[in-house]
Formats: C-alpha cells, structure tokens, sequence
C-alpha cells in the first residue's frame, strides 16, 4: 500500500457479518483502524448494530450495495456451511455458496473491488493422507457442500490464467475447522457435553487442521491488502490432529474429567461424506506473510480464555 493508504485506510467489506469469522475481522478491523463495511443476510428482526442487510443470492443487491460502497477489499466470508443441511438440499447450496458468490465477485469486478472468498477443505476427497494438500492438488469434494464451495472458487478464480497483471486481485482462501469465541462450534459441543458429565465419543479417523476465527481474520486481512498475485491460498493454524485429538486437548486444557472414546466414522451416519484427510498445506501463505499462523494448541488455549473456560 502507498503512503496515502496508511493516512486514509481502504474500506473494507465483509459478508456474513455476525458469523464467527465475520465477527473476528471486525473486531481486527477496529484494533487495526480499518473503514469496515460489515453487511449479513436480511433478518426479520435484525439486531441495531451497524450490519447492513446484503442477500448475495440477489444479483441486483450485490451490485447495489457493492456500487453504493465501493470497497477497495470485499472479504466473503458468508455461506451457508450446514454441511448436512447442504446435502439435504444441494440446490439451495448451489444457489448461496455457489451463485451467491459469482453474484458477489461480478459486483467485485464492477467497481474494481479485490475480493477474498473464504473456501473450505470440503473440496478435497481426503484420497491423499501422507503429506499436507497443496493449493494445485487435485480437486474431488464428496459431498453438496464441498461442490457448492467449488463453485464459489470457480466463480472468483474466472480470470485467473488471463492477464493478471492488471486484473484486480481476487484470492480464494481454503481453510478448515474453524472456531472462535461466541460460535457454535466443536469445541463449544464438546464442552457443553462435557459440563454436564456426559461421555465422549468421538470420531478419529479424520485429520485435519483446527482454525481460529482471530488467526485466520488476521490473514485474510493481510492477503487482501497486499500485493500477493491472485489465485488459491490455504490458510489453517498450525499443525494437525484427528477429531478424537482434538477433544482430548480440550479437556486436558480445561482439566474436565470426562471420559472420551474414539470411533470410527462409520458409525456417526451422517448425510454427507466427510474427507478423511484435509490437512493443508500453508507455505504458499506462510512466505507471503513472513511467518506461520500459531499451533492449533496455542490457538485453543486463547479460545478458552476467551470463552472463560480456563
């Protein structure tokens, strides 16, 4: 950015507002003194706190609201990310994950905002298990969600390949797990469930990366505001660990004596397939930011302060 950019900060966009994520870079954004424009779906009675309705779904919205604020950076982070409800009704996932966002990224195009859409590790098959996934690795999601996400990816990645060089930049930002302080998430289940004495059992054939809404705010941010060529990045904390791990060091952090079991996922029955590795691989990210985000562990023992667990 140009000296004139740190006087006058660039405005920023984000979808899905009151979501974790959303939530997170608003707050980033008023630690860092950002002009944040925060807009979520229409509510029936929606909360006075400065989030301006926005259905992506509706072409004409995006342009209106995109033409009305003119952000130099609109970061996506809104979806609909029932994984189980999407394979219930792909359509509807299509019509939010993947129109929704061709809609968004065209208003982008118009005004000559960047954009940063939030993409999942859904759009893997979790074929690959002996090493980390790259951002060029092969595409397979097994699942309506993971395909509606694709589609999304499709849609802001149109004019990669073409004469970047002068294009806007537009990132698709792959991550995974997410979690953060005021959200329904998994560390949030496992507590509830655990708060009342209840047993655990917890499937551990599946790897991937834990994600903290503060951390991953941080980079999106970073990226978005930077000169890094447009294309795929991957974005996790640090490290790995199964679903059973992962309830297990929430425990241990929160000193809960409960007993926790692993299982197998077969055994879950759930609508959608889930991938059994989607560990990613986040060097591309790391050497354009200079540094790593923290461990997952170090993410999870700030989330429980946060949450005056610990």
């Amino acid at each position: 950015m140009t000296d004139s950019d740190q006087t006058n900060p660039p405005k920023i966009l984000v979808t899905g507002g009151r979501g974790q994520l959303g939530s997170a870079i608003r707050s980033l954004c008023a630690e860092r003194g950002l002009e944040l424009v925060a807009t979520d779906i229409p509510m029936p009675e929606a909360p006075h706190d400065g989030v301006l309705e926005l259905d992506v779904t509706d072409a004409d919205a995006c342009r209106r609201r995109l033409a009305a604020e003119r952000p130099f950076l609109t970061l996506h982070c809104g979806a609909w990310t029932d994984v189980d409800g999407c394979e219930g009704d792909p359509q509807k996932a299509d019509r939010i994950n993947g129109h929704g966002t061709a809609y968004l990224a065209e208003a982008c195009r118009a005004v000559g905002s960047r954009i940063v859409y939030v993409s999942t590790d859904y759009v893997f098959d979790g074929e690959v298990t002996d090493r980390p996934l790259k951002e060029d690795e092969a595409i397979g999601p097994l699942s309506a969600y993971g395909r509606s996400k694709r589609l999304g990816e499709e849609a802001v990645l149109r004019d990669v390949g073409d004469d970047a060089s002068s294009a806007v930049p537009h990132h698709v930002v792959r991550t995974a797990w997410v979690f953060g302080p005021g959200g329904k998430n998994f560390p949030r289940a496992i507590l509830n469930r655990a708060g009342q004495g209840l047993p655990l059992t917890v499937v551990d054939d599946q790897h991937g990366c834990p994600t903290l809404t503060d951390d991953l705010a941080e980079a999106l941010v970073d990226l978005g505001l930077s000169d890094a060529p447009s294309g795929v990045w991957h974005a996790t904390n640090d490290g790995h660990c199964s679903w059973f791990e992962f309830a297990k060091e929430i425990l241990a952090q929160t000193g809960l004596d409960v007993a926790c079991d692993p299982m197998p996922s077969t055994e879950l029955d759930r609508p959608a397939p889930r991938p059994a590795w989607s560990v990613l691989d986040c060097s591309k990210l790391e050497s354009q930011r200079g540094r790593t985000l923290p461990h997952w562990r170090d993410a999870l023992r700030r989330y429980l302060k946060a949450e005056a667990e610990i």
